[in-house]
């Protein structure tokens, strides 16, 4: 089972992922068939090329991310809120979300799944 400290580690990974704007920083806390689901809800990004897809197109969107409080940790899941900041159809935005990842034995991401809804947009 993962540490709290690798959990957390892999949480702020991906924040400074987002802060360099670089997709494979994102990609390499993730297990090879892991999921991603943001929103949830959508239908999921599957394994390693899916998912660097999906955040190469989020970080062109100028996209950083905020944690608003601490990382919370139990078994092998990690929880935190925070605020996605981006421009996004000519407008800056903010989105207010709670991620969740779950973890495999090693530490990677086995399955990331983003709440938010339209509720949580502010422009």
């Amino acid at each position: 089972m993962p540490t709290p400290e690798q959990m957390e580690a892999a949480v702020h990974a991906y924040v400074e992922a987002f802060a360099k704007g670089d997709p494979e920083l994102a990609v390499a806390i993730f297990a090879d068939n892991a999921s991603v689901e943001d929103p949830i809800g959508s239908p999921p990004h599957l394994g390693g090329e899916a998912i660097r897809a999906f955040y190469a197109a989020s970080m062109a969107t100028g996209a950083t991310l905020h944690l608003s409080g601490p990382v919370r940790v139990a078994a092998a899941h990690a929880a935190f809120a925070m605020q996605v900041r981006l421009h996004w159809d000519g407008k800056d935005m903010a989105i207010d979300v709670i991620d969740t990842f779950a973890f495999d034995d090693e530490g990677k991401v086995t399955e990331m799944k983003a709440y938010f809804g339209p509720g949580n947009m502010h422009g």
